[in-house]
């Protein structure tokens, strides 16, 4: 017995240093040319530029009610936009501005939206939380914590039942992977093998709490474990980082194996929301995250050091983006608004 006793042991030893050398195995990196480089530069700037005007409006009063930002963590969706095909759809929650840059999305309907005008995305009537289009396969900004994660397994279900080949990406943070939903999600996108890719944006903390205060387990991309679903950790502010894993998930699914996991390990530099002060975190700790791994600042080191690009060259970029974001904003503020007849519109009775 004590012979038995102590191979099992061993066995158990030898098994924790395997999981544990597996944890510690250098994650993959895309390899970008430089067309790719600057096409993840160029994007992640637009999202930035963008959600900079954004928050100046809404400190303006030009932009009512809530208006969570994307700043700081630009890289995760853009990575994954780099890794998608024509087809597959995205779903997300409130902070999703960014996300709808990222799949193509006119500036000046997406701005217009947030002023409220005739030109917005849903008409002026939804606002920062509810814009989506069928025609780029974007399906939502959701208000209610979690809601995307359901329908975007519905979206899942939809490309099976259509053989399509398409795959369902589902955003949600942190604070989310705690609800209920996203269970019974994950249990029935197992069970029936759905080409979903749970995106989870860990920024570290829901609204003001840090997810060390409320999460039991902050590995979040073993949520799915218990159901058999795969999941990693990426490193959500290296473009490259995204880009790689999103490949490894979005084949995944396309073979049809199921869902998969991407915990994405991001950070916000704002509040949870413009009204938020976020007093819950120190200066020093934003300013560490902004100097040692902002997103864009990273490849733009990466392009200068390579001979892709010049100071003037990333310079001229940055005009051509203002410009854009400055037209968008333009039209915001000068669209007219909608007419009163259509509170009446596109209600379902």
């Amino acid at each position: 017995m004590a012979t038995a006793s102590k191979t099992t042991s061993a066995r158990s030893k030898s098994a924790s240093r395997t999981r544990s050398t597996a944890k510690k195995a250098k994650p993959a990196i895309a390899e970008f040319d430089k067309d790719e480089e600057l096409h993840a530069y160029r994007e992640m700037l637009l999202i930035r530029r963008f959600e900079e005007k954004a928050g100046q409006l809404y400190g303006m009063g030009l932009i009512g009610g809530f208006c969570h930002l994307y700043i700081g963590q630009e890289a995760v969706v853009v990575g994954m936009q780099m890794a998608k095909k024509d087809g597959d759809q995205m779903i997300t929650g409130y902070r999703d501005h960014g996300h709808m840059l990222a799949m193509d999305l006119d500036p000046g309907a997406v701005m217009a939206e947030l002023t409220g005008r005739r030109g917005g995305l849903s008409k002026g009537k939804g606002g920062s939380m509810h814009m989506f289009s069928k025609e780029k396969h974007f399906y939502g900004g959701h208000g209610i914590v979690g809601a995307q994660v359901s329908l975007g397994t519905g979206l899942g279900f939809a490309n099976k039942y259509r053989e399509n080949g398409n795959v369902s990406m589902a955003f949600f943070g942190d604070g989310a992977s705690n609800q209920g939903q996203v269970y019974e999600s994950f249990n029935m996108a197992e069970l029936w093998k759905l080409p979903v890719v749970y995106v989870i944006e860990n920024n570290k903390y829901g609204m003001g709490t840090s997810i060390n205060r409320a999460s039991a387990t902050t590995d979040l991309s073993q949520r799915g474990a218990s159901f058999g679903i795969p999941g990693e950790q990426v490193d959500g502010m290296d473009v490259r980082a995204v880009k790689a894993a999103s490949d490894k998930a979005l084949a995944w699914c396309r073979e049809g194996k199921g869902p998969y996991i991407l915990e994405m390990i991001t950070y916000r530099y704002r509040g949870h929301s413009m009204s938020d002060p976020a007093k819950y975190r120190s200066k020093d700790e934003v300013q560490k995250m902004r100097t040692e791994h902002d997103p864009i600042e990273q490849v733009r080191v990466r392009m200068i050091e390579k001979g892709w690009a010049s100071e003037d060259d990333l310079k001229a970029i940055d005009k051509d983006v203002r410009a854009k974001v400055a037209e968008a904003a333009e039209f915001a503020q000068n669209d007219p608004e909608p007419d009163a007849s259509e509170l009446y519109t596109d209600i379902l009775l």
